[in-house]
């Protein structure tokens, strides 16, 4: 029992930091499958007749998709192993590129992100896992960097890729999915090669887990979520109804320069994340709600203005933030993890930030149907500020509970 089954097999294979950039690249590459849609939506909607409300419906059932994947499969790869579900993740992902291939009516699109939600939902957090399992001694805190900054620079990377080849490349609902087939491809041969961390346990309990976290983390697991929740609610804004801000408050339709802005808020992601990792998981928490608060107040104002450059400076700040949050969130749950349970905990920590993302998203979509777009997005953005502002003040007491001089990640980690 315990932790006998966690550890690097006998087998021959790609180990440490080079398997840590193997497994990277696949979850980059899966992740990226899953925002390739995002310019794409405008095209969609005129193809086959639909407005704002379903389009954040068909970017909710990836939510559905990952959230059904973290809670039905999250901890399967403590027994299975990673790779299998690393493999199955992937091959989900190539499938969810084929239907989008195929697609010649609405309904294909729901299919495909359930399916591309799936994936995901698979991968995040085995793949989490699989790169902290990976890292040699002392590198633990790395790995979990790493793995943040490949999740996030993959979903940023989907709606750019997309963006510039339907917008200037042929078959602009096609080729974007061709690209992803072989990337994928590649990904299961270099996930292949990677020793795989985990032995199978010898008796097998694949039953469906729940939200459950170990009491003595508690604390640190709850203020990771809250402040996550605010956070991923701002990427799924930019990812599901960018282009329609774009389009229809800035005029705006250039595909490429959707997939642009909504990279900046990504990147800006990543770079949040490496900023965190300086400055304490505590200290993180803290200034990534205030940047999801001033962010979020830009991108309301940019709405309201009608201003490009706005919009681009409050995404970027709010990505700043939103990384911050995330990566010091991230650290703290699998660094509180423990080993044998790691894979499972993580999957429950995403399960909560996905929700997230679909259901502020969904009633975005059903405001903008009723009051129009900027009186929705601006409602939006201030209630997002609103969360990461109560996050922002439970940390805070949080951190006077512990008294000064207690800032340190280790104390912060033990909730």
């Amino acid at each position: 029992m315990g932790n006998q089954h966690l550890h690097m097999r006998s087998e021959r294979g790609v180990v440490g930091w080079p398997g840590v950039a193997l497994i990277g690249a696949a979850f980059a590459i899966t992740m990226l499958g899953t925002t390739l849609p995002t310019p794409l939506y405008p095209l969609y909607a005129k193809a086959f007749g639909f407005g704002e409300l379903v389009t954040t419906v068909i970017f909710a059932a990836y939510a559905v998709g990952v959230t059904a994947a973290l809670l039905l499969f999250g901890r399967w790869s403590d027994q299975l192993g990673r790779r299998p579900m690393l493999q199955a993740g992937l091959a989900l992902s190539g499938l969810s590129a084929i239907v989008f291939l195929l697609a010649g009516s609405l309904g294909w699109l729901f299919v495909g992100r359930v399916l591309s939600g799936l994936s995901a939902g698979i991968f995040t957090g085995t793949a989490t896992a699989t790169i902290v399992d990976l890292a040699p001694d002392g590198g633990k805190a790395r790995a979990s960097l790493i793995a943040g900054a490949v999740n996030m620079g993959g979903l940023g990377t989907g709606p750019l890729l997309a963006g510039i080849l339907s917008q200037y490349a042929p078959l602009p609902l096609t080729l974007c999915f061709v690209v992803d087939l072989v990337l994928v491809v590649v990904a299961v041969l270099g996930v292949q090669t990677v020793t795989d961390p985990v032995r199978p346990a010898g008796t097998l309990r694949l039953r469906p887990q729940k939200i459950a976290v170990p009491i003595e983390m508690r604390g640190v697991f709850t203020r990771a979520v809250i402040a996550g929740f605010a956070g991923f609610a701002v990427m799924g804004l930019f990812t599901a109804v960018s282009p329609a801000f774009l389009g229809t408050v800035l005029h705006d339709t250039n595909r490429a320069l959707t997939g642009a802005v909504v990279i900046s808020v990504f990147l800006a992601s990543t770079i949040g994340q490496s900023l965190s990792s300086a400055i304490g998981e505590q200290r993180a928490l803290m200034v990534g709600c205030a940047g999801l608060i001033a962010g979020m107040i830009l991108v309301g104002s940019s709405l309201v203005v009608r201003s490009l450059a706005v919009l681009i400076v409050g995404a970027v700040i709010a990505g700043l933030g939103q990384g911050m949050s995330f990566r010091a969130g991230l650290g703290a749950v699998t660094g509180a993890s423990p080993p044998d349970k790691r894979g499972e905990i993580t999957s429950s920590y995403f399960v909560m930030l996905y929700i997230g993302i679909a259901i502020p998203v969904i009633g975005e979509g059903a405001a903008a149907s009723a009051f129009g777009l900027i009186a929705a997005g601006v409602v939006f953005a201030a209630l997002v500020a609103i969360l990461a502002a109560v996050a922002l003040l439970l940390l805070v007491r949080s951190g006077q509970d512990r008294g000064p001089g207690d800032e340190s990640a280790a104390g912060f980690s033990a909730g």
